[in-house]
């Protein structure tokens, strides 16, 4: 009976913990929203989403801030759910778009679509991000298969790796020769949330709302593949079928992420461990927190880097870096000794 009660508070205290994060979304988009060199108070910023008029205050929120914040929670939570879910599927708690050469993929096919076919509309941008983000994740998947031990966690994170380096410098390449696609996405390469526009936000965001929604409604069968291939078989899962959706699920989330806001590092990776921590194992509850940490974690890291820096286009993926570095090597030393 009291471990019936005590399993009860806990559910009960994780549910207040889900709360409490989505309720606090709501202050820092406005406050998002409001921060910038042109003064704006959290009254206009709320005047301008219900009852929008026309002034140079309204305009400023819904033309430049409001995206720029839709821009943030979209991608956040798309690439720390990418992240959750990976490290489900592969039972690697490194795994992580940015680590594993899903972002890297995703932003080197945009990069080329954009210098070599002069694509330039981010809802066709965004299937070759999809492309490239598939094509990476199955040869990574390929190359750290090889071996009679097959695709083994170690092997998948240096696949990752040396796949990253190679893109990356392929899409550095294309950037260097060609100087107009590099002056249109300097700041998107390293991961901003600047210049994006609602039209931006439209042509992406129903396939990072599909993708969101599908991992929230069949996270209990994740859950399920998280424990290994022979447990979920024994539960009734067909092991291949699951893992080919998860795949298709971290194309969507971090293919349009990336399409939105460039490859932002250390969202996917971190945030799942945060949430982790918070809600314990049950990936049942790992997704939803990391939805919601991801979306909080990007604003609020895009906002801060405007406002101590100075510069309105600092990109978020260097706040996100300066931010999320220092708190994973605390996190590998704090578990160190617990062997994991």
């Amino acid at each position: 009976m009291s471990s019936l009660i005590g399993a009860d508070e806990s559910e009960r205290a994780r549910q207040l913990a889900l709360a409490g994060l989505c309720l606090a979304l709501i202050p820092l988009t406005l406050w998002a929203a409001a921060s910038g060199t042109a003064s704006v108070s959290l009254g206009d910023v709320v005047d301008a989403i219900v009852a929008f008029d026309g002034s140079r205050e309204h305009l400023v929120v819904t033309s430049l801030r409001l995206p720029r914040v839709l821009a943030g929670l979209l991608a956040g939570s798309a690439l720390a759910v990418a992240g959750a879910i990976m490290q489900a599927v592969t039972g690697n708690p490194l795994a992580a778009p940015d680590l594993l050469g899903v972002n890297a993929g995703a932003a080197a096919a945009v990069v080329a679509a954009m210098s070599l076919l002069g694509v330039g509309s981010q809802s066709a941008l965004v299937w070759y991000a999809f492309a490239g983000a598939a094509s990476a994740a199955a040869i990574v998947f390929m190359l750290g298969s090889f071996g009679r031990s097959g695709a083994t966690p170690l092997k998948l994170v240096l696949a990752g790796a040396v796949l990253t380096a190679c893109l990356s410098s392929l899409t550095t390449a294309l950037l260097i020769y060609d100087q107009a696609t590099f002056d249109s996405v300097r700041l998107w390469t390293a991961g901003s949330l600047s210049g994006r526009s609602m039209a931006d936000i439209g042509a992406i965001a129903p396939y990072i709302l599909t993708g969101l929604a599908a991992a929230l409604l069949f996270r209990r069968h994740l859950m399920t593949l998280s424990l290994g291939a022979e447990a979920a078989r024994s539960l009734g899962q067909n092991p291949l079928l699951w893992r080919g959706f998860a795949v298709v699920l971290v194309v969507l989330l971090a293919g349009g992420a990336v399409a939105l806001t460039g490859p932002i590092g250390f969202v996917g990776l971190v945030i799942p461990h945060i949430a982790r921590l918070t809600a314990g194992v049950d990936y049942r509850w790992i997704i939803p927190f990391s939805a919601a940490g991801g979306a909080l974690a990007v604003v609020l890291a895009d906002t801060l880097g405007r406002i101590l820096f100075a510069i309105q286009s600092f990109p978020v993926g260097v706040s996100l870096a300066l931010l999320g570095a220092p708190f994973f090597i605390w996190l590998a030393r704090r578990f160190r000794g617990h062997g994991r």
